[in-house]
């Protein structure tokens, strides 16, 4: 199950005030849970690591999710985390990372890898520009909507 099918499970949970389910897909089971304070609570089954994803009720009531970027201030780009996981600068620890302080990049081009429910996802660039700031550590664990990089136009 991927992050986008659980979020359309979130988005559904909300919108008909579901809860509890729990799912069994692929030889995986999860089982999301509303908390009394709106946010959900995600177990996964024992075969794979515990993970919790907290997503505000606002959040998953609302449409579809918002774009992983979100302008801040005149000319620069926050790349936002769009899933709960771990943060990878590279795609192997004995190789250099995606994108460094300064580097041009272009739409399209990989900014980082986030693993989260055993799968490797490529967060890419929504725009092209000069990378400002890398806001997140290697393997550091990062939340939904975290800002993870900052590109400034060129």
């Amino acid at each position: 199950m991927n992050i986008k099918e659980i979020r359309e499970l979130l988005e559904l949970m909300a919108e008909h005030n579901v809860s509890e389910i729990e799912i069994e897909k692929d030889n995986a089971k999860i089982k999301l849970r509303k908390m009394p304070n709106g946010k959900f609570v995600m177990d996964q089954s024992p075969a794979m690591a515990p993970m919790q994803m907290m997503v505000p009720q606002a959040q998953a009531s609302a449409a579809p999710a918002a774009p992983a970027a979100a302008v801040v201030e005149e000319g620069v780009t926050i790349v936002r985390s769009p899933m709960v996981g771990t943060f990878y600068a590279a795609p192997a620890p004995d190789q250099p990372p995606y994108v460094s302080v300064g580097q041009v990049v272009k739409e399209g081009d990989v900014l980082c890898i986030i693993e989260a429910m055993k799968l490797m996802n490529e967060i890419k660039a929504e725009m092209g520009g000069t990378i400002a700031e890398v806001l997140v550590q290697n393997g550091q664990t990062v939340e939904y909507d975290q800002p993870i990089v900052r590109i400034k136009k060129v």
